[in-house]
């Protein structure tokens, strides 16, 4: 154990600069400091695998970890992008238009649900749906067709529904009781 550590602290100390002046040569001295940290961390865990001289491995390690960082980064932009997408305009209408969906759904028959829910929330084409449903890629076509204006016809229906219930319903007059008893108070 003595040996490796001192196997260890002399490599540390031999490369070290040159590891952060790489890193910083590829990335700013805002993120040095952390990748030296971290590629003398493997360096240690894997000290059986360092090589003499020491300096190109380490260079390589931390190159990995740079190139790491990077896709992590790509990966919380696509994120938040996504998640920026998802909230564009207004949620109330998102969720109002989900619902209409959902509810025309529910008003088709078994057999449209299955053959819309194949193709459009499990992503199967017509020819993989066909297989599932146990019928050829045309007929299945034809059933989607018939299926999708089934669908939108409901949409349809539901949202005209939805406006008459709307116009039907008495407009509600705030109850102001503050200001009842403040004019009785005053008569």
């Amino acid at each position: 154990m003595a040996d490796d550590a001192d196997r260890f602290t002399g490599m540390y100390d031999e490369c070290r600069q040159r590891v952060w002046a790489y890193v910083v040569s590829r990335a700013g001295r805002q993120v040095a400091d952390e990748v030296v940290s971290e590629t003398f961390a493997i360096a240690w865990r894997r000290l059986d695998d360092v090589p003499e001289p020491a300096l190109p491995w380490l260079l390589g390690v931390a190159r990995n970890i740079l190139r790491d960082n990077v896709r992590a980064e790509a990966r919380r932009e696509a994120l938040a992008a996504e998640l920026r997408a998802w909230t564009e305009g207004d949620v109330a209408d998102q969720v109002t238009e989900r619902i209409g969906v959902l509810r025309a759904l529910a008003a088709l028959p078994e057999d449209d649900r299955e053959i819309l829910l194949l193709v459009a929330w499990h992503g199967l084409s017509p020819k993989e749906a066909a297989r599932v449903v146990g019928c050829s890629s045309a007929a299945f076509r034809v059933r989607l067709h018939r299926a999708r204006k089934r669908l939108k016809q409901a949409m349809n229906e539901a949202a005209e529904s939805a406006a008459v219930h709307l116009r039907a319903r008495p407009q509600a007059r705030p109850s102001l009781p503050h200001v009842r008893s403040y004019n009785e108070e005053l008569s």
